[in-house]
């Protein structure tokens, strides 16, 4: 067997990742690093009496080479004796029902594919391909996103599935560089397939790879692999402490103020809290239960947070009429729900020809026309052009949440806000005064101060044009 086959049982016996007689799903790509996985686990589960079935997830995103991988995953299944199971579905439509970035997609269904074939094919345990060099670009990938110390010691050795407890995700080539991974594959003829998508500069983390990376090695640290998985390491263990901190502090009956603890478990109390609430730990969001007790802040339409002074996060649900449930008239400024900070909302009809509105120093007007092809309206600060029917008769206007989502013009996916301001280096202070204005289903059309959405802007389609105007007194 050889020596590096060894260490790969090493590492799954001292970290206790598999025992013996497990039942495990491989999850294999047909890539070079699943394929590695595949063979190695099958040269071990002889001696750890494992048994071992195959997963794959076809993403039907690249036509015949998308059906070669799965080809290729099922030959290789049918000549080690491994049953292999296979999923299929349609990850654009998914994209766009969700509005979701294309890679967040195709990750959900992945993932939720992987956890019901593991719970039907009775296979508790989940084995996934991801190496040392996946894990350095998932640090600078977060680090670029400004994620904290948890975020940044990136992917565990055994974690559960966020679609299924029960299940098990195990990750047994952590540390192995992927040039270790092309070695063994050479030496032992391990076939594999090349994705076409992994070159493409539309994903960040292609760019990541391919530019970032060996730009940093080449010029700043030629050792950055090792280095970087060292920081992850240590941020981990820190990490680790803080977040057992917080939980012995909140196990207890009698609590001092939150205040009075250390930053980094403050924080940990809240973000923990709003985990289990389902809530998007942002860290303005963090920030502001964990600073402003008292003061209420509005995460959803209806829904509001509020913290106390011992860190306690409740959520209420605003009263019907006082949060988006009736139209405000123009020119007046709506009532928000009692206790809640920064959290407006204004409901608008279009259904007039012209109208304005003003609200917190902002004036807003508005007016509908046809739509003239041979005459394209001139963009001027302070004013945007729609296509009035994709907007709708009523629009709502509401400050940022953690979570939004905004598709701007020319960018092929929705992005975070919270990652298009940074991009933009828009002022922390300033972002949460900043006005988004969103269809009735939801979606943002605009933005105050940034280019408008893809789905909204005028084409050759457009029959009725709203001209948008704005004005900060």
């Amino acid at each position: 067997m050889p020596t590096w086959i060894e260490q790969i049982e090493s590492t799954i016996r001292a970290r206790q990742l598999f025992g013996g007689g497990d039942r495990i799903l491989v999850a294999v790509s047909g890539g070079l690093d699943s394929m590695v996985l595949l063979h190695v686990l099958h040269r071990l589960s002889a001696q750890g009496r494992w048994h071992l079935a195959v997963a794959h997830f076809n993403h039907q995103l690249r036509g015949e080479e998308s059906d070669a991988d799965e080809r290729l995953v099922r030959a290789t299944s049918r000549r080690m004796g491994v049953e292999c199971l296979v999923g299929r579905a349609n990850v654009r439509q998914h994209q766009v029902r969700h509005k979701l970035s294309l890679e967040m997609a195709a990750r959900e269904l992945r993932h939720r594919f992987l956890a019901a074939t593991a719970v039907a094919s009775n296979h508790p345990a989940v084995s996934l391909a991801h190496q040392a060099n996946d894990q350095v670009e998932l640090f600078f990938l977060r680090l670029l996103r400004g994620t904290g110390s948890g975020g940044l010691a990136g992917m565990k050795w055994s974690a559960p599935s966020a679609w299924n407890p029960a299940v098990r995700l195990v990750r047994p080539l952590l540390d192995q560089p992927k040039s270790v991974l092309q070695t063994y594959a050479d030496e032992e003829g391990v076939g594999f397939r090349h994705d076409s998508s992994n070159t493409n500069p539309d994903f960040q983390r292609n760019r990541v790879r391919g530019e970032l990376l060996p730009m940093l090695a080449a010029h700043y640290q030629p050792a950055l692999l090792e280095t970087t998985l060292r920081v992850m390491n240590i941020l981990g263990a820190e990490a680790e402490f803080v977040a057992a901190t917080a939980r012995r502090w909140q196990a207890r009956k009698s609590r001092r103020p939150l205040s009075l603890l250390p930053l980094a478990v403050q924080r940990q109390v809240v973000q923990g809290q709003l985990i289990q609430l389902g809530v998007e730990p942002a860290f303005e969001l963090v920030e502001h239960l964990r600073s402003k007790p008292g003061q209420a802040v509005m995460v959803s339409p209806n829904v509001v947070l509020l913290g106390d002074s011992l860190g306690r996060i409740s959520r209420r649900r605003t009263p019907r009429g006082r949060g988006e449930d009736r139209p405000a008239k123009a020119g007046r400024r709506r009532n928000r729900a009692p206790g809640v900070a920064a959290s407006m909302v204004n409901r608008i009809e279009l259904r007039l020809a012209a109208g304005e509105v003003k609200l917190n120093g902002l004036h807003v007007q508005w007016r509908r026309s046809r739509h003239r092809r041979s005459r394209m309206p001139r963009w001027r600060p302070g004013c945007e052009f729609f296509d009035a029917d994709r907007v709708g008769a009523v629009v709502r206007l509401r400050y940022w949440r953690a979570g939004d989502r905004f598709q701007p013009s020319g960018f092929a996916s929705p992005a975070k806000l919270q990652d298009l301001f940074t991009n933009l280096k828009v002022p922390r202070a300033q972002r949460h005064r900043l006005v988004i204005g969103e269809t009735a289903a939801g979606e943002i059309f605009w933005v105050e101060g940034l280019r408008i959405a893809e789905r909204f802007k005028l084409d050759n389609q457009t029959i009725r044009c709203l001209k948008w105007t704005w004005k900060r007194e």
